[in-house]
């Protein structure tokens, strides 16, 4: 079996480079595929999940919230590929990729060498996405984080197991579900 990710940008990309080992078994294959943004995604799913050529193929595609509605972004995206018959898991980022780093503090403070860990103890960062920012909450914090060079480097600390965010634990089920 192989999975591809069909993801919105390269931060994704460098960040599940690293995760993905961590949560799949070794025997499955994975690609991880970055596009320009959103619209570019949107414009490749239905191109890309119906021309690929390998089997025994599934496809999950990742996009981040930013301000749409979870579900209606949602159903953009399975309207998208349902028409093309193959097997597939959509996923959001709520509300960016950023929410899934609150979710493992202690992972953004080891790739910093900065204790942040007593952020998780505010109300406003408790529930990692209900964060409306978490890219502008982070760079409060970390004014050194570059958005793809510091992906690699949280994705080295991260432990998807303890992770806070329902989103990041919606995807990390999701993928345990598709390939079960």
């Amino acid at each position: 079996m192989k999975l591809v990710f069909l993801l919105e940008e390269k931060s994704m990309k460098r960040f599940l480079d690293i995760i993905i080992p961590k949560i799949l078994p070794a025997e499955i294959q994975y690609q991880t595929i970055p596009h320009e943004g959103k619209t570019d995604l949107e414009k490749s799913i239905p191109r890309k999940l119906k021309a690929w050529n390998e089997p025994d193929t599934k496809f999950i595609v990742i996009q981040d919230q930013d301000s749409w509605d979870c579900k209606k972004l949602k159903q953009k995206l399975v309207d998208l590929c349902k028409p093309t018959g193959r097997e597939y898991l959509v996923r959001i980022a709520c509300h960016e990729l950023e929410s899934w780093y609150f979710g493992d503090l202690s992972a953004v403070s080891k790739a910093y060498n900065k204790d942040l860990t007593k952020l998780s103890q505010k109300s406003q960062y408790k529930i990692p996405d209900a964060i409306i920012n978490p890219k502008k909450e982070l760079q409060k914090y970390l004014p050194e984080h570059q958005q793809i060079s510091g992906a690699k480097k949280i994705a080295e600390y991260f432990n998807p197991q303890i992770n806070t965010s329902v989103s990041f634990q919606m995807f990390l089920s999701g993928i345990k579900k598709l390939i079960s």
